[in-house]
């Protein structure tokens, strides 16, 4: 242990709200969905105008093509028409809410650990491991930097075990924090976090947010 961090409260000391958590993941796991599934309408069957039998004669019911909808394998009445896509932008304050709330409650579960880097000594995967049982990170961690370009040891590392993940901060989701058992932050990253999160949480971007205008006198 190095030294102390100071943490803002507005981010690391959010009141819990399980409701905005299960709307970001809800909202991750939906919004990349695409629903492939096509029924061709009756006019792109072949033989649509061929009758199974002849209209008279046969004492059977008069049927216009085998490929009606109360035949087997005949066109579906209203059927789906793909492909359909399931995606939506969730509001802004609840994605930041969703952040702060999945960060604060991994502090409180002691899951959140900073460094000063992410660079090794090997790049052998046996030395990241290790380190993580000395430090009871569990099978799972997160590790999140300032820039997407990670050190030459720590890639080759965690590539070659499972549960390790290096992300950039642009790339910081609820449900990666939630996923992982812990979550492994440079000083770097801390900041611009903060400075991001912090800027988002007191911004006036749309205009319903903006303060009333003074009355004049």
């Amino acid at each position: 242990k190095l030294g102390i961090v100071d943490l803002h409260p507005s981010i690391w000391q959010t009141s819990p709200r399980l409701d905005i958590l299960y709307e970001n993941i809800e909202w991750q796991k939906t919004y990349k969905k695409i629903d492939w599934a096509y029924t061709p309408p009756h006019h792109e069957y072949p033989s649509m105008r061929g009758k199974p039998w002849p209209q008279k004669g046969t004492g059977r019911a008069r049927h216009k093509s085998k490929f009606d909808p109360q035949w087997k394998g005949g066109y579906k009445v209203h059927g789906p028409k793909g492909p359909t896509s399931f995606f939506y932008v969730l509001p802004k304050e609840k994605r930041v809410e969703g952040l702060c709330t999945a960060l604060t409650v991994k502090l409180h579960q002691n899951d959140v650990h900073f460094v000063d880097s992410l660079d090794l000594p090997t790049h052998q995967p046996t030395y990241l491991q290790e380190l993580a049982e000395d430090r009871f990170w569990g099978p799972s961690v997160l590790f999140v930097d300032d820039t997407d370009i990670m050190p030459h040891n720590i890639m080759f590392a965690s590539a070659k075990t499972e549960g390790f993940t290096l992300m950039p901060v642009y790339g910081l989701n609820v449900y990666s924090i939630l996923k992982h058992t812990t979550l492994v932050l440079t000083i770097r990253a801390l900041n611009k976090i903060e400075k991001k999160l912090l800027h988002a949480l007191h911004s006036c971007d749309n205009p319903k947010d903006q303060p009333a205008p003074p009355d004049e006198p």
